[in-house]
């Protein structure tokens, strides 16, 4: 991905706006989790309820220390499968806007997205909020071309790529005691 792509979608993430990205499943969108104002246009633009909540994306485990408590054993399986198809569900240490996390059990979604260009943003951009590029209700979209023609010019710019449409990722809850899979998707855990 040429550089110049990466810096101007950074650009515009840290000034609020919403980009569109490809993922190792699905092409999302994404926002700058910390502001508020950005995430809110994430849940407008897909007709999101904010009762449901979307993740948010790292380029590695360690972007996520100052975002959510792991316990040792989740970040083994960070470490022995991200970047891939895990979600692990912790408690949020610092305050998330509406619709990022459960603000209720105060947990959060984090994943490492096994995806090139991707990683490439995540890295420049830091942790970002993601959830899938299509109207709710309506086909996820694999690339930056069905995006564009989902969401027009309200997404300023979207990141070139396919996606494959794989499975999506195996969610856990990692916040009490004992894990539990809320999701199964592509990797198969085996909770002992």
């Amino acid at each position: 991905m040429p550089v110049a792509a990466i810096k101007h979608a950074a650009g515009l993430l840290r000034s609020a706006a919403i980009v569109g990205i490809p993922t190792d499943t699905v092409y999302g969108i994404a926002a700058d989790p910390g502001q508020a104002m950005a995430v809110n246009s994430l849940f407008e633009l897909k007709g999101r309820n904010e009762t449901k909540p979307i993740g948010i994306l790292g380029a590695s485990a360690d972007e996520f220390r100052s975002w959510v408590e792991l316990p040792l054993y989740a970040l083994e399986w960070a470490e022995q499968y991200w970047p891939g198809p895990l979600t692990l569900v912790a408690p949020a240490l610092r305050p998330l806007p509406q619709g990022v996390g459960d603000r209720r059990r105060r947990t959060v979604g984090v994943r490492v997205p096994d995806h090139p260009v991707t990683l490439e943003l995540l890295a420049a951009a830091g942790v970002l909020a993601v959830t899938s590029a299509n109207k709710a209700g309506e086909r996820e979209t694999l690339n930056n071309v069905e995006a564009a023609a989902a969401f027009g010019d309200r997404v300023p710019f979207y990141l070139p790529g396919t996606c494959p449409g794989a499975v999506a990722s195996t969610v856990v809850d990692v916040s009490r005691a004992r894990p539990r899979i809320l999701r199964q998707g592509l990797l198969e855990l085996d909770l002992g």
